[in-house]
């Protein structure tokens, strides 16, 4: 009962569940060995056979401790793409963490890994492949002309790892556009705030803005957080939406168009992060 049941949207549900799957793995084997023994039917029988038959190899000892080393460093981010109020910086910056620790792995991981899973399967009686021999596939793969020494590194190790890296660039480029949105944030008198990142909003949208209300915005933008951060106002905002109102409030909208026409990109943005948490 203490395994955690994987969701379709939440990697990190993923990694508790392959994490709770080794420690209680003898457990696991002892119950399905109940089950063959026990089965209510002979159906239930067979597929419990067939199930431990699958546990009890060195392959699929090798794919979990994998998928818990590869989702286990993108654990982290996960957690924070799914806080109610999320703190895009911090979730950029985890980004970043998480590509360098995966090319960290790619590099020196593989070592450690393999030594991990001779240790577990030494500890739970589960058989060896020689390295140096043919790779022997399941019987529902076809045979592959092989070593184990080319399978486990090449065909699982360093494509596993190269797939979430894809995942991770292809699916967290929104987030160059989320940290310009973080930037516009007032709260705690506009700390995030931050022009140079703020400039190359417009690059996104070049429909929107010409060339020359680029070179404008860039002086806008810094007397704009003179005038946010000297304005009582403006003092007490928290979140982009307030910030919008307090604009149009008082007039700053007209006065500083370029920023507002940022500020309203940001209503845009910010469902951003729900799709990439659902992909």
């Amino acid at each position: 009962m203490s395994l955690k049941k994987p969701g379709d949207t939440h990697w990190s549900s993923h990694y508790g569940a392959l994490v709770n799957l080794i420690h209680v793995f003898s457990s696991v084997i002892d119950v399905i060995v109940t089950i063959i023994e026990d089965g209510l039917d002979s159906d239930q029988r067979a597929e419990a056979n067939i199930l431990i038959g699958l546990l009890r190899t060195f392959e699929f000892v090798f794919d979990l401790h994998l998928m818990k080393g590869v989702l286990g460093i993108s654990n982290e981010l996960s957690q924070a793409l799914q806080q109610k109020d999320q703190d895009i910086v911090n979730a950029v910056k985890l980004v970043d963490i998480s590509k360098q620790r995966l090319q960290v792995m790619r590099g020196d991981g593989w070592n450690s890994l393999l030594e991990e899973v001779f240790a577990f399967c030494a500890k739970n009686n589960i058989v060896v492949p020689n390295m140096d021999d043919l790779y022997q596939p399941q019987p529902q793969r076809k045979a592959q002309n092989m070593k184990s020494s080319h399978h486990y590194p090449v065909e699982l190790f360093y494509t596993v790892i190269d797939m979430q890296l894809q995942e991770l660039n292809s699916r967290f480029k929104i987030f160059e556009l989320l940290l310009c949105v973080a930037c516009l944030n007032p709260d705690n008198l506009f700390t995030t705030f931050n022009k140079e990142i703020l400039i190359r909003l417009p690059q996104f949208y070049p429909s929107d803005f010409s060339t020359i209300q680029v070179s404008f915005l860039d002086n806008q933008l810094a007397t704009y957080i003179h005038d946010m951060r000297s304005t009582e106002e403006f003092l007490a905002l928290k979140g982009i939406g307030q910030l919008a109102e307090k604009m149009v409030e008082i007039k700053k909208d007209v006065s500083y168009p370029l920023v507002y026409s940022l500020v309203t990109l940001a209503f845009i943005l910010l469902v951003a992060t729900c799709w990439v948490l659902r992909l």
